[in-house]
């Protein structure tokens, strides 16, 4: 996985509630167990009608929006348990999912494959969904080492929670083998002191 200590991106709106899984990734886009090729296909259903022609009025067609993060509405990653929904994500481009509320497994997920979910407030969320709409060169600033998100130049800021371990985790690149290779010299002087 890719280092993430800040970021600094443009955002793209996407103010929808219950954003499923199968919505993320159609499931009939999931017969590959390799993860490339998945961001081609994310949110399929709304970026094309079907007969495959662009569906200009879907957000992501825009393209006065772009970057790497996306801003959801509430309970972003909903449904079924399927981690080809953060392969999407990722293949698509976003480094940063931000919402009021993610599903577990969802979270899981994303952290699992470098990509930081960051759970905000409602309010903070309704100011930058409306914040970005308007202006769509605005940036946002997400700093994993402070867990914190902001709406760079701006007084708008707010913190989110993540799990230390998962947070040392993105900060370094790791999956959960890297860390325990990371961890070798102090597993092999720990076995050292062992009797059997």
């Amino acid at each position: 996985m890719e280092k993430f200590t800040t970021l600094t991106s443009t955002a793209i709106p996407l103010n929808i509630e219950n954003v499923d899984t199968d919505q993320i990734i159609p499931a009939r886009f999931l017969k590959a167990t390799d993860r490339e090729g998945f961001g081609k296909n994310v949110f399929r259903d709304w970026r094309f009608d079907k007969t495959g022609n662009i569906n200009d009025d879907f957000i992501l067609n825009q393209t006065e929006y772009n970057g790497s993060i996306l801003v959801a509405g509430d309970n972003f990653g909903c449904g079924s348990s399927r981690e080809h929904a953060a392969w999407a994500l990722t293949g698509y481009g976003f480094k940063v999912i931000v919402s009021s509320f993610f599903a577990d497994i969802f979270k899981g997920n994303a952290l699992n494959n470098g990509l930081l979910p960051v759970q905000v407030s409602a309010d903070f969320l309704k100011v930058l969904l409306s914040t970005i709409k308007e202006n769509p060169s605005t940036l946002l600033v997400v700093n994993l080492e402070a867990q914190t998100i902001s709406i760079k130049d701006s007084s708008f800021k707010e913190s989110f929670e993540i799990d230390a371990y998962k947070k040392t985790c993105m900060i370094n690149g790791y999956d959960d083998i890297d860390y325990l290779l990371s961890k070798k010299d102090i597993i092999e002087a720990f076995e050292k002191q062992k009797t059997y």
